[in-house]
C-alpha cells in the first residue's frame, strides 16, 4: 500500500527543510534504510532515510525548494499503484473520475488563470532546473550576489561554484548540484535576492527556460495573473537584458588571464575590491596558490607612488563631500534584529564594580603553566558560565506565550568585524576548562574575522558577552542579542583609588553592566547574578573548582 513521505522535524528549531539533492528518482526501487534525499535544515544538511520498501511513485518537491515540517515530499508504494487519493487527502483510492469532475468545477470558482500556469504539464519535458537563493543561515532573509563565476552559455558541472553570495553572516559559495549549461541569470552582481528567489536556470542547451520561469513565477504567487497580463510580460522582457549584462560585469575579476577560475577567498576578493586592487595582480600564498587576506594586506602595486601622487588631495576647506555605500547583508540584519530587540524587549540595566586584583595575580600564575595564553575575557566567560549555573533564570529566552529556561549553557561571544558584529558560540562553557575556553575563543574569533564561520558556529547561544575593555572603554550598555534574555557588557580594567576599611589604596576595578529583558528577568534576579559573578572574579580560585 502506498505511503506518503513527509518532511520530518530534524531539529528543535526547524520549521522547514530544503531538498538539497534527490538521490532517487521516480521509478527507482527503494528499500528501508536507503537515502532518498539530502535535506538542508536550519542547522545542517542531513540525509532523509526511507523506512518503507517499494517504488518511488511520486516526487512532490523539486531540488532547492523548501517544504514545511510535515509537508508532503514523496510517495512510495507498489509499481503502478494509484496514489492520487493520498495527495487529495482521502483514505481510499478514488472511486471514479466522476468525483474528480465536481472537484475540478469547484476549483473553477477560484481564479482559473492561476491554475493554468501552475499546472504546466510541459515543464516536465523541459530538461532544465531553476536555481533559487538557498537559506544559508538561521537569520538569513535575503542574499546579495557578490560575484558571478560563470556567465550565460558556460558549461556547468555538479560541484562547481557558480557564484559567491554575501549573507548576513559571511560570504559563501553557491554550488551547482546539476550538470548542464547556464541558460539564464536573473540577478546582477551586487543585487539582493530574497530566500527562494530565482537566481538562474541550468539545463540542456536550447531548453525552453522561459516557460520554466513562467511556471516558477505562477507557483510562487497565488494572486490572479490575469489581472495584469501585460505588465507581467513587460517584466519578463526587462529581465532578459539583465541576464546577459550581469556576468559581463563580474566575470573579469573572477578569472585569471588564461580564463581559469581565480583561487581566492571571498574575504580577499572583498578586501581587494574595497582597496581598488586588481585581485589578478596579487600572488597567493595559500594552499595551491589561493589568495588569502594577508596577501591583499601585504600587496604593494608597482605604480603605488605614482598612483598616490595622482590620486589627488583631500577636499579643501569649505568643500562639501560625502561617500555612500550600499548596506551590506550583515549590517541589514544587525540593524533589523537589534531594532526589534531594543524596541520589542523592555530593557533594564544593572551595573557593578568588580575588584580584579586577585584575578590579575591568578591569570599571571596560570599563564606560567597553561598550554595557551589565558585572557581576562576567558576568565569572564568561565565565571559567567559558573554564575549562570547558579542562576538558571538568567539563562533563558522569551518565546511569547512561554519562557524557555535552558539547562545547557552556550555563551555567545560578540566579535567585531569590518561590517559589524558576529557572535560565535562557545558551547557547554560551564563544563570547559579555562585553557579550553581560550582555545575555542581564539579559534572562533579568528574565523569570524576571516568570514570562515559555519552556521553551527553562530547558532544556539543562551547568553551573550560583549567586551569592549580592550578598546579602552570603561563602561557601556549593550542591546540584548535575541533569543537571549540577557547580555553582559564588560568594560576595561582600570587602575584607581579604592577606599577599604577607611583607608585609600591603589586597586584595579572593572565595571560590568547586565542588560535584561524585563519580561523574563526581574531586577532582583539580575542583581543576584552579578553578585555571584563578582564573587567568582574577585576570588578566581572558585571558578576552577
Amino acid at each position: 500500500m502506498a505511503e506518503i513521505i513527509r518532511m520530518p522535524k530534524m531539529s528543535d528549531t526547524m520549521e522547514e527543510g530544503v531538498i538539497a539533492a534527490w538521490l532517487k528518482k521516480v521509478g527507482d526501487s527503494v528499500k528501508p534504510g536507503d537515502i532518498l534525499a539530502e535535506v538542508e535544515t536550519d542547522k545542517a544538511t542531513m540525509e532523509l532515510e526511507s523506512y518503507d520498501e517499494g517504488v518511488l511513485l511520486y516526487i512532490g518537491v523539486k531540488e532547492k525548494d523548501s517544504v514545511p515540517v510535515n509537508g508532503v515530499i514523496a510517495v512510495i508504494g507498489e509499481k503502478g499503484e494509484d496514489y492520487q487519493h493520498l495527495l487529495d487527502g482521502g483514505d481510499a483510492p478514488a472511486e471514479d473520475k466522476k468525483e474528480e469532475a465536481p472537484k475540478a468545477e469547484e476549483k473553477k470558482a477560484e481564479p482559473a488563470k492561476s491554475e493554468a500556469p501552475a499546472e504546466k504539464i510541459d515543464v516536465s519535458n523541459i530538461n532544465a532546473i531553476v536555481i533559487t537563493m538557498p537559506k544559508m543561515s538561521d537569520t538569513m532573509q535575503e542574499g546579495t550576489i557578490a560575484t558571478w563565476l560563470k556567465k550565460v552559455g558556460d558549461d556547468v558541472k555538479s560541484g562547481e561554484i557558480i557564484a559567491e553570495v554575501e549573507t548576513d553572516k559571511a560570504t559563501m559559495e553557491l554550488e551547482s548540484y546539476d550538470d548542464g549549461t547556464l541558460l539564464y541569470i536573473g540577478v546582477e552582481a551586487g543585487d539582493a535576492v530574497a530566500v527562494d528567489g530565482v537566481i538562474a536556470v541550468i539545463g540542456e542547451k536550447g531548453a525552453d527556460y522561459e516557460t520554466l520561469l513562467k511556471a516558477q513565477k505562477s507557483e510562487s504567487s497565488e494572486a490572479p495573473a490575469e489581472a495584469n497580463p501585460e505588465p507581467a510580460a513587460e517584466a519578463k522582457k526587462e529581465e532578459a537584458p539583465k541576464a546577459s549584462a550581469a556576468p559581463a560585469a563580474s566575470s573579469a575579476p573572477a578569472t585569471t588571464a588564461d580564463g581559469d577560475r581565480l583561487k581566492a577567498s571571498p574575504l580577499a576578493k572583498k578586501m581587494a575590491e574595497d582597496k581598488g586592487i586588481d585581485i589578478r595582480a596579487v600572488n597567493g600564498s595559500g594552499e595551491n596558490g589561493r589568495i588569502v587576506k594577508r596577501d591583499v594586506e601585504n600587496f604593494v602595486p608597482a605604480a603605488a607612488p605614482q598612483a598616490a601622487a595622482s590620486a589627488g588631495t583631500a577636499p579643501g576647506v569649505g568643500v562639501e563631500s560625502f561617500k555612500e555605500e550600499k548596506v551590506s547583508q550583515m549590517r541589514k540584519v544587525i540593524a533589523k534584529r537589534l531594532a526589534e530587540s531594543k524596541f520589542g524587549a523592555p530593557h533594564f540595566y544593572v551595573t557593578m564594580e568588580i575588584n580584579m586584583d586577585k584575578a590579575i595575580e591568578a591569570r599571571k600564575s596560570m599563564n606560567e603553566i597553561s598550554p595557551v595564553k589565558i585572557s581576562f575575557n576567558d576568565m569572564v566567560i568561565k565565571a559567567t558560565a559558573s554564575a549562570l549555573r547558579q542562576h538558571p533564570k538568567v539563562n533563558s529566552s522569551w518565546l511569547g506565550d512561554k519562557i524557555r529556561y535552558n539547562d545547557h549553557i552556550h555563551i555567545g561571544m560578540a566579535v567585531a568585524v569590518d561590517e559589524g558584529l558576529l557572535v560565535p558560540v562557545i558551547r557547554f562553557a560551564d563544563s570547559l576548562s579555562l585553557s579550553q575556553i581560550s582555545t575555542q575563543a581564539k579559534s572562533l574569533g579568528g574565523r569570524a574575522k576571516t568570514k570562515e564561520l559555519q552556521p553551527k558556529d553562530w547558532e544556539g547561544n543562551t547568553f551573550t558577552i560583549s567586551n569592549l575593555g580592550m578598546f579602552g572603554v570603561d563602561e557601556f550598555t549593550a542591546i540584548i542579542n535575541p533569543p537571549d534574555a540577557c547580555i553582559l557588557a564588560v568594560g576595561g580594567i582600570k587602575e584607581t583609588v579604592i577606599v577599604k576599611d577607611g583607608q585609600m589604596k591603589i586597586g584595579n576595578l572593572m565595571k560590568v553592566t547586565l542588560s535584561c529583558d524585563h519580561r523574563v528577568v526581574d531586577g532582583s534576579i539580575g542583581a543576584a547574578f552579578l553578585i555571584t559573578l563578582k564573587s567568582l572574579l574577585e576570588d578566581p580560585v572558585r571558578i576552577l573548582v
